[in-house]
């Protein structure tokens, strides 16, 4: 492994960490708050306790995104931050990449959604519409590469498992199971593909909580 690759892989791990910390705060604080987008001249908003608000957007909105129905029993939700700017972080394991940096921004329309809940940890949802099908699948691996680095990391590191596959009446995904460095269970990752539409949801708990939510997540995309 080159240097480069160590110092990213750090990059993704200490970025999980931060990620872990920062909802725990918004927990703590009951906040939930909204950050504007000024480059893209795009503005966040807010989604109350147990509940996103639909946004409008050309071919892809915040509808076609997870909702608090969705999530399995014990995924208590505090409250969700939606965005249409593309701008938000792709997962643990993609360091600082976010859906507009992988499309080049190139895709007709952008959504992403960050949950939080009552106990410790965040779902991260984000979205991109492409103008062909040829340009989805293209995203799609991707969005797979960036996800499949983190399977292979030295013992003792947190990493991700197996790929396993998910299909709906048109639509298909893959998920991750996620494990911390003593081999507990850490949530999981999913890479769906819809049509011209691709997203990748990060799911805090157990592996049938990551399965559970991909499947809910690629039903709405392919709604």
């Amino acid at each position: 492994m080159t240097e480069n690759q160590t110092v990213q892989k750090s990059v993704r791990r200490n970025r999980l960490a931060a990620a872990a910390c920062f909802a725990a705060a918004l927990i703590t604080a009951g906040v939930v708050g909204t950050q504007s987008a000024a480059a893209d001249g795009a503005a966040q908003r807010d989604a109350v306790a147990a509940r996103s608000t639909a946004v409008a957007a050309p071919g892809l909105g915040s509808a076609r995104l997870v909702q608090s129905e969705d999530f399995q029993k014990g995924m208590n939700p505090a409250g969700a931050t939606i965005s249409l700017t593309g701008r938000e972080g792709l997962s643990a394991c993609s360091g600082e990449e976010t859906m507009r940096d992988l499309t080049k921004g190139q895709a007709t329309g952008y959504a992403s959604v960050t949950w939080t809940f009552e106990t410790p940890g965040m779902l991260r949802e984000s979205a991109a519409s492409a103008p062909t099908g040829t340009t989805a699948a293209t995203w799609e691996k991707q969005l797979v590469a960036l996800v499949e680095v983190c399977q292979d990391e030295p013992a003792g590191h947190w990493h991700y498992g197996a790929a396993h596959t998910l299909t709906v009446t048109g639509g298909t995904a893959r998920w991750y199971p996620a494990y911390n460095g003593d081999g507990g269970a850490a949530g999981g990752v999913a890479v769906l593909r819809s049509g011209t539409k691709v997203a990748i949801v990060e799911v805090p708990g157990e592996p049938a909580s990551v399965e559970g939510v991909a499947t809910a997540a690629l039903k709405r995309l392919s709604s």
